[in-house]
Order: C-alpha cells, then sequence, then structure tokens
C-alpha cells in the first residue's frame, strides 16, 4: 500500500519515551502513554492546547484511542487507534501526517504504552488460539521466527554465529545509550551458551521484555519552522501485509518489507545506498537479517555474511539499530514507535555517543504479528525536501 503524502508539507517535531524498563505496580498502559505525550510536547516547545489529533495502539486497552483522549482531556480530538501489531506506529505516523496535510488536524501525537513486564506478558498480551497451530503447541511468538532462522540456515548456509553477531551488535549500540535496559557487554559466545527457547533461538536471540511507552508529535511543515528543534520530515512510507499466522506465511525467508521498501524508496525518491542510519524491528536475530535483505542492503541469502564482522556495529559500514534495539535497549511488547523516536533523533544529531555523523536520512521500519505487518518510514532533515 502507498502513502498519500506531500513531501515535506508535515513533520515529526517532538519525541520522547515514557519511563521504561520496569514501571512498578501503579501504573497503567494510558499512564506511560500520557507521561510520553506530554514529554515530546515539551520537547518540542508545545502544550496539550495544542493537540487536536490522537494516535495510538495498545493490546492492555480494548479502545485505547478512548482512554487516551479522555485521560488527556482532548474530548473533540481527531482518534485512530488501528492496530497492526509493531508496525501500528509508522502507519499511525504516515496517517497522522496525512490528517494535518487535508487539515483534518494542526497538532497530531502518536503514543504507545505497555506494562508487560510489571504484569507479566501472558496477562498484557492474550494469545489468539489458531486451530490449526493450536495441536502442535508452539510457543508463540519464538516458534515463528525460529521457523524462519532455520529456514534461512538450511537454504542459504546462514550460521547460528552470524545470527549471534546480530545480537553483539545490538548490545554494543546499547552500552553507548544510558536509557538501555542491558548495561553490561555481550560476546558471540554468550549468545550460543545461553538458555535454549525454541531451537535454533537462545534467550539473547530474543527481545527483551520491558515496560515503556512514548510519543512522537506531528505537525505541519510552517509550524514546525517556528518550534524548539529542527523537524524530521516524512519522505516516504510503504505498507505490505502477507499473512497474519506464520504457518498462512507464502514464504519464510522473503518477507512484506521487500515491497514496503520498494514503496518508500520510490515515494522518497532514494534507495538503500543513500540512506545514513537504519532502524529495524529486531525483535529475534533472524528479524535484522531478513529485513537488511528485503530493503536492499545486501542480497537474498547475502545477510548472515552482511551482519558480520561488526558491520552493523558501531565502526561498521552501516549503522543499523543504534539504541540497541529490542535486544537491548527496551521492548515493551510493541517496540515500532522507538524506532521513529531514534530515527528523528539521529536526524538531530542529539545521541552523544551513538551519533552517526552527519545523518541526514534515516529509514525505521516496523514489524507487526509474526513476520505479518511490515512498514517502511524514512525521514530526512531539512536538507532533504
Amino acid at each position: 500500500m502507498t502513502v498519500s503524502l506531500q513531501r515535506g508539507r508535515a513533520a515529526i517535531v517532538g519525541v520522547a519515551e515514557s519511563d521504561l524498563g520496569e514501571v512498578g505496580p501503579g501504573f497503567s498502559p494510558i499512564d506511560l502513554m500520557a507521561q510520553g505525550v506530554q514529554r515530546a510536547l515539551a520537547d518540542c516547545g508545545l502544550s496539550l492546547r495544542d493537540v487536536d489529533g490522537l494516535f495510538c495502539a495498545t493490546t492492555q486497552s480494548r479502545m485505547a484511542g478512548l482512554a487516551l483522549a479522555e485521560y488527556l482531556c482532548l474530548p473533540e480530538a481527531h482518534i485512530d487507534s488501528t492496530s497492526t501489531g509493531g508496525s501500528s506506529f509508522m502507519g499511525h505516523l504516515a496517517r497522522a501526517v496525512e490528517a494535518v496535510e487535508a487539515g483534518v488536524c494542526q497538532v497530531a501525537v502518536v503514543a504507545y504504552g505497555s506494562t508487560q513486564r510489571s504484569l507479566g506478558r501472558k496477562n498484557t498480551s492474550p494469545g489468539e488460539r489458531n486451530p490449526y497451530e493450536a495441536p502442535f503447541k508452539p510457543f508463540l511468538p519464538p516458534t515463528a521466527y525460529a521457523l524462519a532462522a532455520a529456514r534461512h540456515m538450511h537454504e542459504f548456509g546462514t550460521t547460528r554465529e552470524q545470527l549471534a553477531e546480530v545480537a553483539v551488535a545490538a548490545r554494543q549500540w546499547a552500552l553507548l545509550n544510558p536509557a538501555a535496559w542491558e548495561k553490561t557487554p555481550l560476546t558471540v559466545e554468550d549468545v550460543l551458551s545461553s538458555r535454549m527457547v525454541s531451537h535454533p533461538l537462545t534467550i539473547r536471540d530474543c527481545c527483551l521484555v520491558s515496560d515503556g511507552g512514548g510519543a512522537l508529535v506531528i505537525a505541519s511543515a510552517q509550524r514546525a519552522r517556528g518550534l524548539r528543534k529542527a523537524p524530521a520530515y516524512l519522505l516516504g512510507a510503504g505498507h505490505a501485509t502477507t499473512h497474519l499466522s506464520i504457518s498462512n506465511m507464502p514464504d519464510l525467508v522473503r518477507t512484506g518489507a521487500g515491497r514496503a521498501g520498494e514503496l518508500a524508496y520510490a515515494q522518497a525518491g532514494i534507495g538503500p545506498r543513500d540512506v545514513d542510519v537504519v532502524g529495524v524491528y529486531d525483535a529475534f536475530t533472524i528479524n535484522t537479517i531478513l529485513f537488511l535483505e528485503d530493503l536492499g542492503f545486501c542480497a537474498k541469502g547475502e545477510g548472515g555474511a552482511f551482519v558480520g564482522g561488526g558491520h552493523i556495529a558501531p565502526g561498521g559500514g552501516l549503522p543499523v539499530n543504534t539504541n540497541g534495539g529490542g535486544l537491548s535497549y527496551c521492548h515493551p511488547g510493541m517496540y515500532g514507535l522507538f524506532l521513529l523516536v531514534e530515527a528523528v533523533r539521529q536526524l538531530r544529531g542529539e545521541c552523544g555517543a551513538r551519533q552517526v555523523a552527519d545523518a541526514e536520512i534515516a529509514l525505521a521500519h516496523g514489524n507487526g504479528g509474526v513476520l505479518s505487518s511490515q512498514y517502511t518510514v524514512i525521514l530526512g532533515g531539512a536538507g532533504t525536501i
């Protein structure tokens, strides 16, 4: 699906995380959304009085948009709480930009919150029973991603060591991020020797389970020019879905990211070589390999070799998941919003020790379900419009 937008007409003007890690009892996902919204508005110098659009999703609220509008006392706000899992927030961003361009709202916020670590994942992300898969007792979602990893290893000769390199690179970036959950170095040997979760994936091939949330603020380009921080413009976006359940995925090693990326690149008028910093949804180590291939950063089947030798780690050839990713920074159930927060901060030059020099174009790729919904977003600074 191609997103309808006019390049440079709207931008992300504020970003923030809520409290991350383990927030403890007494916080709800809506609390964390609101905390993220307030911080993101402070980031750009706006206030709740300016907001007339709310975009949000969480597994812990049946009507998240209504709940957030009530919490923030914004009864007349334009609301969208469409959920496509972890890719929801790329879609929210695109629809918020369209709404601002169309004059439906003037200032929109995109928000997320989850308390899955404090309450337990089973209590916050209730599963949907699939009668065709349930008899085989899969441990989802790890089993679904393990199938993709095993198939990639079989078809292309990808090794366990190469998968582990993804986790090691993420940890090296996390050690440069004060907000990251993981604070200790990680080696390939550590990944391989850690507890098996679903073969061939160990616990270190799997994302964190954390609490957290955050928000983005979107406004017109005209309004953005008078605000506190440099805007990040939406240059291109593309979305593709291929299935819901992993047993219906057409090809375990070729995801909808190929089509989503193609659409986003065409709209932005760029290619993979023009991207300075990359964020991909790394719920599992195989994700990073699959998405780098499907988004054109290397050929299909070459992802294992591409991530080896520190190529995607600090000091490597391609900066990938510079905040530490879902593997080492945070992963509160649905991670897509945090990819956008990091992309904006990289374009602003706010990332300190992990800052990518002269970053002008950032790609953030969201994944929902079990490799089901793929959403690519390309952002650029003022020099790209």
